[in-house]
């Protein structure tokens, strides 16, 4: 798939969630890289081994106090080369972009990957 037509499904992603959550979507910017570098890659404490499709790197909103300030965007990056790889069509990158995408902002939302499995969005 072409890049600027994933970076449409990433945004459409986006677009897709009730307003009043992106409203209240602060301080996160997203991205899209083909693949995680070997930092990102890295095992985190309790989550499962397996190919990245997205990461959520900063403090949620629900970590956040009356400090949180001055400080650099939390970064969501979507990885573009590992999404295509577990796809065969592009029916499923569109759907697994969506999830990814979903998935990782509700990290962002303070929503632990224990709680998205319960969900069933793990």
């Amino acid at each position: 798939m072409d890049n600027r037509r994933f970076e449409d499904l990433v945004a459409r992603a986006v677009d897709s969630l009730p307003e009043d959550l992106q409203e209240r979507m602060d301080n996160v910017d997203i991205t899209i890289e083909d693949r995680p570098t070997a930092r990102q890659n890295r095992p985190r404490r309790g989550e499962k081994p397996g190919l990245l499709l997205g990461l959520y790197e900063g403090v949620p909103l629900t970590d956040r106090g009356d400090h949180y300030g001055f400080v650099m965007p939390d970064k969501i990056t979507i990885f573009k080369k590992n999404i295509e790889s577990i796809c065969r069509n592009d029916e499923e990158i569109v759907a697994e972009v969506r999830t990814v995408v979903i998935h990782e902002i509700a990290h962002h939302f303070g929503i632990s990957d224990a709680r998205l499995d319960e969900l069933g969005w793990g």
